[in-house]
């Protein structure tokens, strides 16, 4: 053999011995069938919740009564609060009140199993634990009394019975023998009678908190201050804690792998879930958590050392706790409107000279521009544009003015002619040769030459008389005429044009 053979060969064998010694520890499908089996034909409800006959639960209960029935505080603890002896008993009670929530759990888990043969739609009508098994402790094997029982409306609300016995004249189980309607009832019994001494756990450590930790207890309540103490591990580990840690005691931490985990809430513990935080809007109770785990803090470390056991500093840390939480929730303040404040641009240098004042005549306001910013009073202006914009023209074209005079032209404010331009202008107004019709804008038919009946042919000036009249108008019609006076030689009397 090759080398290569001989390492395939040995390769063969190590995966023989492997397989062989699995298919030694593995056990048998068959076997695990008849345990699942087993499981599942569980006869007694006492065989899977062991909670009700063990020593300790017993033990514990014992204990509560006798503490109770004596209604006498215990004396001032010199020292730790875990030295006193009634504190051992109220940190195993908070930690009973778990593994009874566990408990119940399994039992409900029984009963629907067992109960589903008579009435499988219950569960689904009646998600609530307590309620599914009081419910079926009422009906039994007869689902007709769900209409008029008295005891199934204390339960139940009145939309839910309906409900039920709607579905209940339609189900399609089976009914139950007195074997089996005997191990639900049972466990029914274990249930309800688990819940009542979990209630009177509740009762006991919250009317003993006030001695243990009166200030934490003021805070966040018996049962919260109980649970954070618990699971802490005593008052004096609770007080070595950070507000951080506190503020996550209780946190499930679920995992969720293909389901949505909008609904989980990550690090939110007792404290979150209280009744302190849980009264503010859903957007405050973080915030209002990470408060309430900093005052609780302080409360405990006051109430490890007994600084103050009538519970003034709880108090304190209370009202300052509800004085924030009504700053958080009080609307924002109405914005005033202010007015804009004064610019602070310092005045500007004004400059002068005659540079500036020629500047100045000459971007200033026209005549024109005047005209069509003044407007009439009481008077309805027309849109220059045929719109509703709301412009109009002023005064410009209007008669009835109340001006005599044609307006000045202002000579600073008029439009400037350059002085290439004014040349170019002189240059075409030049006549060479005499007058021309083409120029000017007088008749085409006009001529210097005329006809006259003493002399005949005569060149005169066509334009003598018109130059005369504008002579006589500029002299008194003009803009820039005054007020004349002219002495007659007949009469001798002033008379003024």
């Amino acid at each position: 053999m090759s080398l290569a053979d001989e390492l395939l060969a040995d390769l063969e064998e190590a995966a023989e011995e492997d397989n062989f010694v699995d298919e030694e520890d593995e056990p048998a499908i068959e076997d695990v069938q008849e345990e699942m089996q087993l499981d599942l034909s569980v006869d007694s409800v006492k065989s899977i919740a062991k909670l009700w006959d063990s020593k300790m639960f017993a033990d514990i209960m014992v204990k509560i009564e006798e503490y109770i029935s004596k209604q006498s505080k215990a004396t001032e603890v010199m020292g730790p609060v875990e030295a006193a002896p009634e504190y051992r008993v109220i940190v195993d009670a908070n930690n009973l009140t778990v593994e009874i929530e566990n408990e119940l759990n399994i039992i409900h888990k029984f009963i629907r199993d067992k109960y589903s043969k008579r009435f499988p739609e219950l569960e689904s009508l009646v998600p609530n634990a307590l309620d599914y098994i009081r419910t079926v402790k009422e009906l039994g094997n007869s689902l007709d009394k769900c209409k008029n029982n008295e005891n199934v409306q204390q339960i139940l609300t009145n939309a839910t019975i309906m409900v039920v016995s709607v579905t209940a004249s339609t189900t399609q189980g089976q009914q139950l023998t007195e074997e089996e309607l005997e191990r639900i009832e049972e466990a029914c019994d274990m249930a309800l009678e688990l819940n009542q001494s979990k209630h009177r756990i509740y009762e006991y450590v919250e009317s003993r908190m006030s001695f243990i930790a009166p200030n934490l207890s003021i805070i966040v309540g018996a049962s919260t201050a109980a649970k954070i103490m618990g699971i802490a591990g005593g008052l004096t580990n609770l007080s070595k804690m950070p507000a951080c840690n506190i503020m996550l005691l209780g946190a499930q931490r679920k995992t969720l792998s293909g389901f949505s985990s909008t609904s989980v809430l990550p690090h939110t513990g007792y404290i979150y879930h209280s009744d302190i935080v849980q009264s503010l809007p859903p957007d405050l109770r973080r915030k209002a958590a990470r408060l309430v785990a900093a005052k609780c803090t302080l409360a405990a470390r006051v109430d490890s050392f007994h600084e103050n056991p009538e519970g003034k500093v709880g108090y304190d840390l209370k009202e300052e706790i509800e004085r924030k939480f009504d700053k958080w929730q009080e609307p924002p303040p109405v914005k005033q409107v202010k007015p804009l404040p004064a610019p602070l641009d310092g005045q500007r240098k004004k400059r002068g000279g005659r540079r500036y004042r020629k500047m100045k005549e000459r971007l200033g306001l026209t005549e024109i521009r005047k005209q069509a910013n003044r407007m009439s009073f009481g008077e309805i202006e027309e849109d220059a544009y045929q719109e509703d914009l709301g412009f109009s023209l002023g005064h410009l074209g209007k008669s009835g003015s109340g001006r005599v005079r044609q307006t000045q032209v202002n000579e600073a404010t008029k439009a400037r002619i350059s002085k290439t331009l004014q040349r170019t202008l002189q240059k075409q107004s030049m006549v060479y040769g005499g007058k021309s019709t083409i120029r000017d804008r007088s008749s085409g038919t006009a001529s210097s030459v005329a006809f006259t009946p003493l002399q005949g042919l005569e060149i005169v000036n066509p334009q003598a008389a018109e130059k005369k009249v504008a002579e006589a108008n500029q002299k008194y019609f003009s803009s820039m005429a005054e007020f004349l006076k002219v002495k007659s030689e007949k009469s001798g009397i002033m008379s003024s044009t």
